[in-house]
């Protein structure tokens, strides 16, 4: 079994998996999709509202960002909901 990346790890870190005592959400569907996302200190509005999150990977290249907010019925799965610039 592969293990988990949290999203904003390094790349050529040795461990970029979930840490213990943290919160995560799966990100599901586009360009960073079954990454981990550290969600520990959020306040329930962001976690409502789903994020933004920066990615050199998506349809608008360096800078842009991925939309992705929590799924009905199990909000620790973030769907994607598409590139923004």
């Amino acid at each position: 079994m592969r293990q988990r990346r949290v999203y904003g790890a390094d790349h050529d870190d040795p461990d970029p998996g979930p840490r213990p005592g943290h919160s995560y959400r799966e990100l599901v569907g586009g360009p960073l999709d079954g990454l981990l996302l550290d969600v520990t200190g959020w306040t329930d509005r962001p976690l409502r509202e789903g994020a933004a999150l920066t990615t050199e990977i998506g349809r608008f290249g360096p800078g842009g960002r991925a939309e992705y907010g929590p799924r009905d019925g199990d909000p620790d799965r973030w769907d994607w909901r598409g590139d923004i610039p």
